[in-house]
């Protein structure tokens, strides 16, 4: 079975990269100490710090497993394509017309989706809505709660001046 190619950003990749290396470098560590101390109480079938940390250690060996294939198959968008028409690194200004609000997104692939600081991710309803979508266009994002009409104002390029990725 062949894995699913990740879309990130430079940023996003660098990221992903840090996590890992946090994970393996400095929380293996601390949980496995954990694991040690709690031993050192003594019987560990009724020893609740003990399954605390085990659990715990699960958790980051998953992320890590998890961050590792993410890295083996990130794709580097192309954050410097033109701004004719949306595409994913793009940074998007539009109007939600069924709202009457304005809003800015740089649209991104799943891995580095936050929506909270306005990077989306193109599989949800409004990155597929506004992916292909050229200025002056109205698009509909079918969402759960209804459709909603978007029009975007502007479109630029997600890159800025930076180092590139090794």
């Amino acid at each position: 079975m062949t894995e699913k190619e990740i879309a990130v950003t430079a940023e996003g990749l660098r990221k992903l990269e840090s996590e890992l290396e946090e994970l393996k470098t400095v929380h293996r560590k601390e949980v496995n100490d954990r694991i040690r101390q709690a031993k050192e109480f003594g019987d560990i079938s009724e020893n609740a710090e003990y399954e605390d940390a085990k659990q715990e250690q699960a958790f980051i060996e998953g992320r890590i497993m998890k961050l590792e294939a993410m890295i083996r198959n990130a794709k580097l968008i192309d954050e410097g394509a033109g701004a004719d028409e949306v595409h994913l690194g793009s940074i998007v200004k539009v109007k939600n017309v069924t709202k009457n609000s304005e809003h800015e997104f740089t649209i991104v692939g799943s891995a580095e989706s936050d929506p909270l600081n306005s990077k989306i991710s193109n599989d949800s309803p409004f990155g597929q809505a506004l992916l292909g979508a050229k200025p002056g266009a109205t698009v509909t994002a079918q969402t759960p709660s209804g459709d909603v009409h978007i029009k975007v104002l502007s479109i630029r390029s997600g890159r800025r001046h930076r180092s590139k990725v090794k």
